[in-house]
């Protein structure tokens, strides 16, 4: 019994030190290597939409008049809201362009949905919302053209 305590005890001290080691490792991962597919993943999604949308603008118009009831605007000008910021805030936030704005304007129309139009789908809408929090809390990171203008910015001041 004796050997078996003491040779369980290395493999114990091992893999405490391997996962210690990992958790170090992943640690280390820089920001910016996450924002990128949190800006891919969230680009996408709203991407998609907003080409749905333009396929068949008709459909669209149908879907804002009896599906989509946002309150206070009309349908049509709701229709052309949503899918301009559909189809302009992904091409900011791949670029990395004012990604924090545009991570703000999509986390207001992630409530918008949620609220008026879909609550029953806050799981989805929640993991929007998570990764659009991260955007407008640590910005686009290191791989965009917000950091190279906060660089010359800084630079010229």
């Amino acid at each position: 019994m004796n050997n078996t305590v003491t040779a369980v005890a290395p493999i114990g001290a091992r893999l405490k030190s391997a996962v210690a080691r990992l958790i170090g490792w992943l640690e280390r991962v820089p920001y910016s290597v996450l924002a990128l597919p949190l800006r891919l993943a969230v680009a996408t999604i709203f991407w998609n939409s907003g080409m749905t949308k333009i396929a068949n603008w008709d459909a669209t118009l149908q879907l804002f008049q009896d599906e989509y009831k946002v309150p206070l605007l009309p349908p049509d000008i709701a229709a052309h809201l949503a899918a301009s910021i559909e189809l302009s805030t992904p091409v900011l936030l791949v670029l990395g362009l004012l990604t924090r704005p545009a991570a703000l304007v999509l986390l207001g129309m992630t409530t918008v949905i949620e609220v008026f139009v879909y609550p029953q789908a806050w799981p989805t809408h929640i993991q929007w919302a998570a990764m659009l929090l991260v955007l407008l809390c640590r910005g686009a990171g290191s791989f965009s053209l917000d950091h190279l203008a906060r660089r010359r910015w800084l630079r010229l001041a």
